[in-house]
């Protein structure tokens, strides 16, 4: 969520259960700002905060010039001095999935990940059972890595695509009306796209190269494993991932205010393609 908007919006998804303290908002929105000074961003966002068994982390991350690729993420144990969160290593993205356990707090602790028999996510095939050490700090990393690919949302037109390459905050984005809110596919992945050009393209009639070139949400499998609700006389949507439990996303219909949170132990839910009923 943006930077101008952490007080207000957490208070208005509190009643997901996505419950920030009000101490815990003033300093975040204080330190932010700082960081946002410091390093020159055009914009800083807050991401959202994993529970750890002694200290959690808060997540956050800004741009200079491009609002896709060229997000940079901080971590932090206190919300107010904010460390670089490395880029995910190749190992991290491979164990942190099988990774059970809880976060602890501790940047440096190394965990144990017991590696099953006949794994294969891994790319080879183990005989007998492994055991391998991931640094919770690059477990950190590897999990926003994930949960950003996989659940981040944004409204159709929020970001606008340059000529040039670039992708850039529409300025004349004007918000989702009601009718589009109540669509799946008025919401797109914030994530660099998976799909071919022409598969979005001729998934809409009114298709806009500038504004679709993003992976719209209704592509996503199991149809149904996003929760979609109006709140509020029908003046904000909410969109819960069910396999990112604790995850939230918010739009004011009619104007430019969105954003989302991720507030939980950064544990995916695997079991709902069996949880969702295929008669729905």
């Amino acid at each position: 969520m943006n930077l101008d908007s952490i007080v207000e919006c957490l208070n208005s998804i509190s009643h997901t259960g996505h419950v920030i303290s009000t101490e815990e908002q003033l300093i975040l929105h204080n330190s932010l700002l700082i960081l946002q000074n410091e390093n020159h961003f055009r914009n800083v966002f807050f991401w959202g905060k994993i529970l750890g068994a002694e200290k959690d982390y808060y997540v956050a991350y800004g741009y200079v010039k491009d609002a896709l690729v060229g997000r940079i993420y901080y971590y932090s144990r206190n919300c107010v001095n904010w460390g670089l969160l490395p880029r995910p290593t190749k190992d991290g993205l491979l164990l942190t999935p099988l990774c059970t356990s809880k976060f602890q707090g501790d940047p440096a602790l190394l965990t144990e990940v017991l590696i099953e028999k006949d794994e294969t996510s891994l790319g080879e095939k183990f005989r007998t059972p492994q055991i391998r050490k991931l640094k919770e700090e690059d477990r950190l990393s590897s999990l926003v890595t994930i949960l950003t690919n996989e659940a981040t949302v944004i409204p159709r037109g929020a970001l606008f695509r340059r000529p040039d390459g670039v992708v850039v905050e529409n300025l004349s984005f004007e918000g989702l009306s009601i009718i589009e809110s109540r669509e799946i596919a008025s919401f797109l992945h914030y994530r660099q796209p998976t799909q071919k050009y022409n598969t979005n393209l001729l998934a809409r009639d009114d298709y806009n190269h500038a504004m679709d070139f993003l992976d719209p949400l209704d592509i996503d499998i199991p149809e149904g494993c996003w929760s979609l609700q109006l709140t509020s006389g029908n003046s904000i949507v909410i969109l819960q991932s069910l396999y990112w439990p604790g995850f939230v996303f918010y739009h004011y219909m009619k104007t430019p205010k969105y954003g989302y949170v991720y507030i939980g132990h950064g544990k995916r839910c695997i079991d709902i393609p069996f949880m969702i009923s295929p008669f729905i």
